[in-house]
This record gives C-alpha cells, structure tokens and sequence, in this order.
C-alpha cells in the first residue's frame, strides 16, 4: 500500500506539483519506514533522501510552511543512514534535525518541544555510535529534562516519551562508566512502564518488556546478578504473551529476550539451564531470518555465536564449534 501511494501520488504531482509535491514526500517517508521495518535498508535510504529533497526544495521557498516536515524526514534520515552504518552521514542529518527543531520549539514550545525531544535522542545514539560518549549524554541529558517538564504538566500525553527518553539515558551513562546512574534511570524507566502498561496493557506491554531487558544489563553491571536474571526472566514471561497474541510482531522481542536470559543464567554459573533459551533464541531467529534474510540474518548470528559459548561452557566443544 505504501509502494501504491508513492505511484499515485508521483502522476498527482507531475501534474500538479504545486498541489501533490508535499503529499508525495509524506508517502517516501512512509514509504522509507516500512522498508526500514523489512530491512531493507538501502531502499529505504533512497526512499528518504527523496523525502528529504523534496522537502528542503519546499522548505527554501515556504519556510514556515515546511521546516517542521524537514525537520522530521532529516530525523528519518538519520536513521536510515545509521542503519546502513554510514555514521558520519547520520549525524550531520540527526544535528540538522536538532538545529530545526531549537528554532521551532523557540518560537512555538507547545507545538515543538516534544519533537526537539525526539531529535535528541536520535542525535544521542548517533554521538555514541561513532564513540563521541560524552557529547551523547548530554544530548539524552537534555531529552529527558524536556520530557520531565512536559510529563509534568501533561502525564497521560507525555510520560511515554520520558520512559523512552530515560532508558536512552541510562544507555548513554553506562557508555561513559556511570553505572549507577544507568541503573537508576533505567529502573525509573521500568516504574513508568509498569503504571502504563497496568493502564493500557496492549500499548505499554511491549515497552515494559523492552525497559526490563534494558534494566537486566544495569544489574549485571554492578554485580547484582540474581536481581538481574529475576528481570530477565520477567521480561520472557512478558515477550512470550505478547509472541503467542501476535506472533509475528513480537517473535523478534522474544528472540532476543531469550538471548538476554540464557546470558543472565551463565553469568550465575548455570550453563545447563542457559542452553534451553539459548537453542530456543536460535529456533525462533532461524524462523524470522528464513522469511526475512536482511531483516534479520543479523539476529541469528548473534544468537547462534551465543548458542555455541553455551555449549562450549558445557564442553561440548564439537556442537560449539559447528554452531560458531
């Protein structure tokens, strides 16, 4: 459908251009997130560069008009580009995305504030995935001080982008060694979730499971290895309603969930335990990357090299080394 519109609206605006160019730009973004979601990743870059060329074209003569619609397809870029690990290219697009939304947000905070937020956090992961550690905390730092003052005056719109904003956080302190910081961001990212998923169990649930796996990681890091398999055993039992209501969209989130606890029971010394989510984390990556190689090929080799350093814990050095 996505593909169809793109179509449409290309012979709308070749005839009308005036008219159609704006709406053919939404369908490339559109376009480019789908593509995104199905791995293909070059495709979708291509899809967003022509958003974002449009747009620049309509934001260089009807600023007001268009700057917001930029803003948001440089967001969009960013990822892309992030996706395919042209790194340097991401963050030229994530800073100019920021750039638009300071000025926007300036000028109309109600309307632009949350999207400044979002900017940020993009901005962060695009800092720390080229090593620039501090410079990203201080981007997330920022996100969730905006996010604080909006969940405060309006919580029911609002606190969902604080949990996220928080878990970016408590990613970013951990990269620059503030491991108690981490975790105590991401703990108050798992309490917001648990309020929202209480509430609305088919938005939040799969966002609950997210931020415990999140939390697992800050655990371990200071030690608190029980505390930690405890979550990550919760965080199973979550991904796995959610996997047997909707198999497809949340098999990914188990997978990796899995993954997670089979870790969590080897650092405790429990190998035999590890292996059973361990071989059922590459049973169900097996399953995804067979219907979708680019998507997820990615997922079963991390899955299978994990698979064999359970294994080879358990001595079974020919299966380890057959599955490495």
């Amino acid at each position: 459908m996505a593909e169809e519109a793109v179509r449409l609206r290309r012979t709308l605006a070749a005839a009308r251009p005036d008219a159609f160019t704006p709406d053919l730009a939404l369908s490339l973004s559109n376009l480019a997130n789908f593509l995104h979601d199905l791995g293909r990743h070059e495709e979708a870059l291509a899809a967003a560069e022509e958003a974002v060329g449009i747009r620049r074209a309509l934001t260089k003569a009807r600023p007001d008009a268009f700057t917001p619609s930029l803003a948001l397809s440089l967001i969009n870029l960013a990822n892309t580009r992030s996706d395919l690990g042209r790194r340097e290219e991401a963050l030229t697009a994530a800073k100019e995305a920021v750039c638009h939304y300071r000025t926007l947000a300036a000028a109309r905070p109600d309307a632009f504030t949350p999207n400044l937020t979002v900017s940020l956090t993009i901005l962060a992961h695009t800092l720390s995935s080229i090593g620039r550690r501090e410079e990203a905390l201080a981007a997330a730092e920022e996100a969730v001080r905006y996010n604080r003052a909006l969940a405060a005056a309006r919580p029911d719109a609002f606190t969902p982008d604080l949990a996220g904003s928080l878990t970016n956080l408590a990613n970013r302190l951990r990269d620059v060694g503030r491991r108690e910081e981490a975790l105590a961001a991401a703990e108050e990212a798992v309490r917001h979730y648990r309020t929202l998923a209480a509430a609305r169990p088919d938005a939040f649930a799969p966002d609950l499971a997210g931020s415990l796996t999140n939390l697992t990681n800050k655990l371990s890091d200071i030690g608190r290895r029980e505390d930690a398999l405890a979550v990550a055993e919760e965080a199973v039992r979550h991904n796995r309603a959610l996997a047997s209501a909707r198999l497809y969209a949340f098999t990914p989130n188990l997978a990796l969930s899995l993954t997670n606890l089979a870790n969590k029971l080897n650092d405790l010394g429990r190998p035999e335990e590890a292996l059973a989510p361990a071989e059922e984390a590459v049973r169900l990556h097996r399953a995804l990357a067979a219907a979708h190689s680019d998507a997820f090929t990615p997922d079963l080799a991390l899955s299978l090299h994990n698979l064999a350093h359970m294994l080879a814990a358990l001595h079974r050095r020919e299966d380890a080394l057959a599955f490495a």
